[in-house]
C-alpha cells in the first residue's frame, strides 16, 4: 500500500508539472523585429542634362569612386559645364559597380522615395534647381529636376542625397547623408 501511495504521489506531481509547464501565457506578445535597411553603396553618380529647347544638346557630369570608400580615390570627377540662359532637364543615375551584376541604386532610391530627398546647394553659380519627381506622399525626391542657368560664371553645386526614414518633411535638415558630391560648375 505504501508503494502504491508513493507511486500515486509521484504520478500526481508529474502530471501537475506537465500541466503547469505546458500552460500558455496569454500575456506574452511577440515583439516584432525591426526592419533593417541596409545602407546603399555608391560608386558612381552620373548627371544627365538635356537642353529643354534642343533635346539633342545633352551634357553629362560623372563622379566615380570605384572602391566606394569616400576617400580621394576617385577616377572620374567631372565639372558640370552648361550654357547660360537655358533650362536643363536633369536625371541622376546612382550605381554600385562593386556589386555583380552592377546595382542601379537610383532604382532603390525611387522605390524608397518617401525616405529620400536630393538637396542641391549652389555656391557662386547662377544655376538654380527645382526637383520635378515626387514620392508616394506627394513630396519631392530629386532624381529628376530642372536646372535653370542664367549668367556666365563659375562655382560649385553640392548634390546631396539625404536618407530621411520617418522624418521626411520636404526640407534637407532631417535625416543623414547617403552621398554628397560637390561638383565644380561652369556656366559658359
Amino acid at each position: 500500500m505504501k508503494k502504491k501511495t508513493i507511486k500515486l504521489i509521484f504520478a500526481a506531481m508529474a502530471v501537475t508539472a506537465l500541466w503547469s509547464g505546458c500552460k500558455k501565457d496569454k500575456d506574452l506578445v511577440p515583439v516584432p523585429q525591426p526592419v533593417v535597411n541596409e545602407p546603399e553603396v555608391f560608386t558612381t553618380m552620373k548627371l544627365k542634362f538635356v537642353d529643354s529647347s534642343n533635346v539633342s544638346n545633352i551634357k553629362y557630369a560623372t563622379f566615380r569612386d570605384p572602391d566606394a570608400d569616400g576617400g580621394g580615390g576617385y577616377d572620374i570627377f567631372d565639372t558640370i559645364k552648361l550654357a547660360p540662359n537655358k533650362t536643363w532637364i536633369t536625371t541622376i543615375l546612382l550605381l554600385n559597380e562593386i556589386a555583380s551584376p552592377i546595382d542601379t541604386v537610383s532604382n532603390e532610391v525611387l522605390e524608397e522615395g518617401v525616405d529620400h530627398l536630393f538637396c542641391f546647394t549652389p555656391t557662386g553659380s547662377s544655376a538654380t534647381v527645382k526637383r520635378t519627381d515626387i514620392d508616394a506622399n506627394g513630396r519631392q525626391i530629386g532624381l529628376q529636376s530642372k536646372w535653370r542657368t542664367s549668367t556666365l560664371g563659375n562655382g560649385t553645386m553640392q548634390v546631396e542625397l539625404r536618407h530621411q526614414p520617418g522624418v521626411k518633411d520636404g526640407t534637407c535638415s532631417p535625416g543623414v547623408t547617403d552621398i554628397s558630391i560637390n561638383f565644380i560648375t561652369k556656366i559658359q
